[in-house]
This record gives structure tokens, sequence and C-alpha cells, in this order.
């Protein structure tokens, strides 16, 4: 053991992979969907060698990670972020910023009543809003102050702590308010709120054994009989004859000739047509009317499903229902999903496009690559990361966050690094949404920066805090545990009654942006399961952007507000 000790001491590098193992074997574990996660469980697994092994920790280190983390979360949340304040969602903005404020001045006003110092204040607000970024913030902000360093080590080590003892409520609570606490006070039914609201949108569950229209496609090939109705049309007419339903007529053969069908072509009486359409509509409006053939050659045409970055303006704004009366332009091509924030969005006419939306098209391969190049940009994978845009704006978003100063209480504060860097990494990610072009970083390696960035710095904080783990616990651990409950509360209660009674929110709706205002996916999952429905994303989608980014700087307003005090 004092080998392993040893080892760890002179090599620090060795002790903080294995928090991050560990803590990412202790995230796997949960009971009904509530656990720590990989984040908290490396802070945890952090403090548990820490408290063993006194290990010394680079603060180059931490914040070189941080500051990844901090560009990633700004980069993937800013198009949403961006699109909430200008765009007419504003009852969207709005919650998702009352939730985050009303979480900062929970916390402030705890840590007045309890007379906490300011690590554990910032440590119980990391811990009961469940956002971990606090703990970076926080620090940095701290270190700002003009204290003594033996000071401001003793106050940081204090944020870890306060954050293990309260992230379980935090986790626990939310879940517990969206899925039961907050139907009970709504007084609402959700699944049949849930199929009420499918029903307005124009969303149609998925029937046992049949696949939604707009996720499954077919072509398939039909012999036409003198009786059909079609017969005499020409291909044109014949598709319009099946509105709202979208059925197109792709190839004919006639004759023992294969040809290519033109809007003009008239089908005859003998012909076997290759369609393609939704799987759904083809076996409701073709099964039992028209005999299907086996014709390999007739059929085997390519195909392609493509996702693309939504950017032009003129399908921004317009609404599913919109776009598919536009035969025409978008003859031959589907809808297959829409990805927003990272989440999926049901798919109902009523449903409004955005920028940055990715849009997964299918259909006839020229015809699905004419319509990505007319909606956006296509989404490529194999595009590589551009490490220059990255660099810069790194060490541009640092430089500015120590140069800019804030007054607070007569003091002048730097806004911090880590702030800077991600209002960096909003203005950069929103800009790529809209250009996808531009400073390009691939989702994988954003989601590599904010995994593995944050998770190694909280496991570089526990080491670091460790020492003072346990008795910590013993001096402010019951205070700060029920001091935690009520940061995770309070917001929950505001955001309940300002989004129902003064935003006129639907109550599915508001359960799904609550979970995303306090960026708890956990709750959401309760929602949809409890709900029977996925409609609540859509306000998860909507305020899980705000959540994110307002409550990592309350992190640095906190610290302030106590200190100012």
């Amino acid at each position: 053991m004092e080998t392993l000790a040893s080892a760890l001491r002179a090599h620090p590098e060795i002790a903080v992979f294995l928090a991050i193992g560990l803590g990412y074997w202790i995230g796997r574990f949960s009971i009904r969907g509530v656990g720590f996660g990989p984040v908290t469980g490396s802070l945890i697994a952090g403090l548990l060698v820490g408290s063993v092994v006194a290990v010394p920790v680079a603060d180059t280190a931490k914040q070189l990670l941080f500051l990844l983390f901090m560009f990633g979360i700004g980069y993937s949340a800013g198009p949403g972020f961006v699109r909430g304040l200008r765009d007419a969602g504003w009852r969207w903005a709005v919650l998702g910023t009352v939730v985050p404020v009303a979480g900062l001045l929970t916390a402030w006003a705890m840590a007045r009543l309890l007379d906490l110092e300011l690590g554990y204040a910032a440590g119980m607000m990391s811990g009961g809003l469940t956002e971990s970024p606090v703990i970076g913030t926080a620090s940095e902000a701290i270190r700002a102050l003009p204290l003594p360093p033996e000071e401001k080590s003793r106050l940081i080590a204090q944020i870890p702590v306060a954050d293990a003892l309260t992230y379980l409520f935090g986790t626990v609570g939310v879940i517990l308010f969206c899925g039961y606490i907050g139907p009970w006070l709504l007084r609402v039914d959700l699944k049949a709120d849930g199929r009420r609201l499918e029903t307005a949108m124009g969303f149609t569950r998925e029937d046992d054994g049949i696949d939604s229209g707009w996720r499954m496609f077919a072509m398939r090939a039909y012999r036409l009989e003198a009786h059909h109705r079609v017969v005499g049309l020409t291909v044109a007419s014949a598709e319009r004859s099946v509105a709202p339903a979208r059925l197109f007529v792709e190839r004919i053969r006639r004759g023992g000739e294969i040809i290519d069908a033109q809007p003009d072509t008239v089908l005859r009486a003998g012909d076997v047509v290759a369609v393609i359409g939704s799987r759904e509509t083809l076996v409701q409006l073709l099964a039992g009317s028209a005999a299907e053939m086996h014709d390999r050659e007739l059929l085997e045409v390519p195909l392609a499903t493509r996702d693309v970055v939504l950017t032009n303006p003129s399908v921004i704004g317009r609404s599913v229902a919109e776009l598919r009366e536009e035969t025409v332009a978008f003859r031959g091509v589907f809808l297959q999903s829409i990805r927003r924030a990272g989440h999926a969005l049901p798919i109902e006419p009523a449903r409004r496009l955005e920028a940055g939306d990715i849009l997964t098209l299918h259909g006839l391969a020229p015809a699905v690559d004419r319509i990505a190049g007319l909606a956006g940009e296509p989404v490529r994978s194999s595009r590589g990361a551009n490490f220059v845009a990255l660099g810069f704006a790194i060490a541009a978003g640092a430089l500015a966050g120590l140069l800019l100063a804030i007054p607070v209480g007569g003091l002048h504060i730097a806004l911090g690094s880590s702030v800077a860097v991600l209002l960096v990494g909003i203005a950069l990610g929103w800009r790529n949404a809209r250009h996808p072009g531009f400073a390009h970083i691939p989702a994988p390696a954003i989601e590599f920066m904010k995994s593995l960035g944050l998770s190694a710095f909280v496991a570089m904080i526990g080491l670091k805090a460790g020492p003072v783990f346990i008795d910590a616990i013993r001096e402010v651990g019951l205070a700060v545990f029920f001091g935690g409950i009520v940061v995770t509360l309070v917001p929950q209660f505001v955001g309940l009654l300002v989004g129902r009674y003064l935003l006129r929110i639907e109550p599915l709706l508001l359960l799904g942006a609550l979970a995303g205002a306090q960026t708890m996916t956990a709750a959401l999952a309760a929602v949809q399961d409890r709900s029977e429905s996925p409609v609540a994303v859509i306000g998860y989608s909507s305020t899980v952007a705000f959540g994110h980014i307002l409550i990592s700087i309350g992190g640095t307003a906190l610290v302030w507000m106590l200190h100012a005090g």
C-alpha cells in the first residue's frame, strides 16, 4: 500500500486517471435511473483517493482541462442560447433565465442564513443545481479575490466537499418535482395531457407493428389495372390525388422497358410503377388495392439519407406542414428526424424549423442532395476540427477574462478566464450553426472535451480537497445538506409558478422545460416515462442551453455577491 501511495505522490497523473476510472465506474450505478453520474463519480473518487494519499495537483493542468470544457459547453449550447434570446420563443427564454436566477438567489440566501463560507456556499449551489461547472467558475472567482493565498486554497477546497454532499438530492429532487410534485400541483394527468398535446400538434403515435411514416420509408412496385383510378392520369395528378399523403412515382416498367417517371407521364393499365413513400402510407393506401410485384431491376435505384444543418433563411421559420405542401420543390424527399440542441424533436405539422436544426432527409439520392444544398450545409463527419480557431478562441477568451474587470462592492474583479471562454464558445458555436464551415469542430470532439475535460477537472479538485474531506463533513455536513435541498427545490417551484401562471406554458411542456433549466436529463426521462409521450423534450430542448450557461456563470456571481455582502 505504501508503494502505491508513493507512486501516486510521485506521479500525480496516475492518481488522476485512477480517479477518472473509479469515477466512471461509480457513475454507472443507479437505482431506478437515479445515480451520481460520471462527473460527480469522478469527484467522489478524487475525494476518496485524496483523503488517503496527499496527491500534489498542478493548478495549470486543472485550468487547462476546465477551459476546454467551458469552451465545449459554450460551443454546443450557443446556438440554442442565442436563438432563445432572439427568436419568438421568448417564453422559453424567460423561463430559462428565471430558474437559474432563482437558484443563484436561493443559494445566496441560504449561505447567508446558514453563515456558510464562500467555498461551502459555491459547492452547495453546484450540487443543489447539479451543475458541476460551478466548481470551476467559483474557484476562479475566489482566486481573483484580494485574499492571502492560503485562505484562497482553503476556501476552494471546501467547494467539492459541499458539492458531494448535495448532488445526490439535487438529482433526486428535480426528478421527484418534475415527475410527481409538479403534476400534482398542476392537477394534471400526464398521460392524458400527452395524448392531447400530440393530437393538437398533429403528432401521431407509433402503433404496434407499424413504423411512423416519418421515420421509416420504402420503395415498392405495384401493377396498375384498368379499374385503378390513377390510370389515365399524369404522374403529377396521381400524386396529388392522394394528398395530404406523400407518395411519389419514380420509375415505370412499360412493355419490358423501364422509364423514369416525369410529371406529365400518363399512367397506363399494365404499368408496373415504383412508388416511394412512408411505409405506413403505402400500407394504408395501396395494400389490398394494387398487386405488389417483385421487380428488383425496377426498384434498384440509389436512395440516400443525409444530415443537413439548416441555414437557408427561406426555410428557417417555416413549419413542416408548409414545406409538405410544396410537392414540386420537395418531391421525393422525406423528413426523417429533427434534432435541436442535441435532442430529437417530435415531427408534427406545426413544428417550425429554426436555424441550426439538424434535419435528416431521406429519399432518392439526387433529390436529397438537391434539397440538402437548398436547406443548408450537409453534416460531414469526416471534416476535421479547426484547431486554429480552437486555440486562438480559448487564448483570446482567457486573456479577455483577465483584463475585463467588473466593479463589485468597491472592488474591480476580473470577469474570469472560464466565463470569458464560455462566452467565446457561445459566439463561435452560434456562428458555426449559421455557417457550418466557420470554426468547425465536430460534435464527437466537443463531447470529448465536455466529458473528459470536466471529469478530469473535478477529479483533480477532489484529489486536492481530499485531506480536508472528513473534517469538513463533520463541520458543516448537515447544514450544507439541508441547504442543498432548498437550493434544489425553490427554483423548481418558482419556475412552475412563472411558467404556468405568467407565461401560460402547457403543463407537460413546462415540466420538460423545468428539467432543462436545471440541466437534469434524468428528470426529462421521468416525465416522458410517466406521460408515455416524447413531447416534453420540446420544453427541455428550449431551456437546457440557458441552464448550462447561466448556472455556470452563477458560480462567479455567487462568490461576488457573498464577498461584496
